[in-house]
């Protein structure tokens, strides 16, 4: 018999509407334990010298190759973006098929809580989450722990693999999601699930309310500097032949839309769009900080204003924009 082919094996879903109707009725107004491995990071002081930049606190292991904040307003930023993640999936941690997982690492963890929340949810699972900065809680489920490590650095998981790896929002943080997917690969066992989650970072409208706003030029903007340095932006539309070029079969997309602010009359959407104004007005200036002014030469003030200009813009309810968000996971093969 004819093994299926991988283009046989894909599976894509569109949970995206054909249209997003506007509502009418508003006016317009763990612990850290110690890894003795070669691909991991102890942490020492210079782990903890963290780098301050326009009143922000920035990450100093592998200083520079994140232009996120890591203070704590950016750790509530993220925790937002985690309730919101889990609002436009209907209160699921992750789509994937696991069964049983034994061991699984949350790749860019940030604030650890997609980590502990999965082993809460699976107490017999190891659970690590790996990040750039040592920034997750100490009390934390007896399954989890955290490593600082560069997910972008060669990986040395292989004679020890996992049985799922997951990720998410990555965008305006990795510069080769190619490799990425290929180290995941190397490090899940045959029949194990990768599965990532991720945005096309450019926001847009389907009556063209977007155009000419403040909010596209900040995007246009701050991720036309995430680009020059190297940043991919847009990772969820490429996700799909990534993995598939990469060898994974039984591939799943998953395309969700997430709409930005209060404006449309469908009850989730609307509670998913109310998520995503609050945390991208807690995001616009440190999101866009490091990215304008080492890359495009921007003062603190030129960024304060173009964040403000964004701002008021999302508040806008005739302004209907909306952003795309994919799930896309796949099986390494058995054999």
């Amino acid at each position: 018999m004819t093994e299926p082919s991988t283009q046989e094996q894909t599976t894509t879903t569109n949970n995206a509407p054909a249209n997003v109707a506007v509502d009418t009725s508003f006016e317009n107004d763990s612990s850290y334990g110690d890894e003795l491995s070669s691909y991991t990071a102890s942490l020492t002081s210079s782990v903890l010298d963290y780098r301050h930049e326009n009143g922000r606190r920035y990450h100093k292991f592998r200083d520079g190759s994140y232009l996120l904040p890591n203070d704590e307003s950016e750790n509530d930023r993220l925790d937002m973006a985690h309730e919101m993640c889990l609002l436009i999936l209907h209160r699921k941690l992750y789509l994937a098929p696991i069964k049983n997982p034994q061991r699984v690492i949350d790749l860019g963890t940030g604030t650890g809580i997609w980590a502990i929340d999965f082993a809460d949810l699976h107490p017999q699972a190891e659970v690590i989450g790996c990040d750039l900065s040592p920034i997750q809680p100490s009390l934390v489920p007896p399954n989890v722990k955290f490593l600082v490590d560069d997910i972008e650095s060669e990986w040395a998981y292989e004679n020890n693999p996992f049985d799922f790896i997951h990720a998410r929002n990555l965008l305006c943080s990795i510069k080769d999601f190619e490799k990425l997917i290929k180290q995941c690969y190397r490090s899940i066992k045959p029949g194990g699930w990768v599965e990532f989650q991720d945005w096309d970072g450019y926001p847009y409208s389907q009556d063209g309310s977007h155009n000419d706003t403040g909010l596209k030029q900040y995007f246009d903007e701050v991720h036309g500097a995430f680009q020059k340095a190297g940043y991919e932006v847009r990772p969820g539309v490429k996700l799909e032949s990534l993995f598939k070029d990469t060898g994974f079969v039984n591939v799943h997309v998953e395309k969700f839309v997430a709409p930005h602010g209060v404006w449309p009359k469908d009850p989730h959407l609307k509670e998913v769009g109310t998520w995503m104004q609050a945390q991208a007005e807690a995001g616009y200036e440190g999101i866009a900080l490091a990215a304008l002014t080492r890359y495009q030469k921007w003062t603190k003030e030129e960024v304060m204003i173009l964040a403000s200009k964004a701002r008021a813009d999302g508040r806008n309810r005739k302004i209907h924009a909306m952003y795309d968000f994919y799930v896309v996971y796949g099986q390494r093969p058995e054999n």
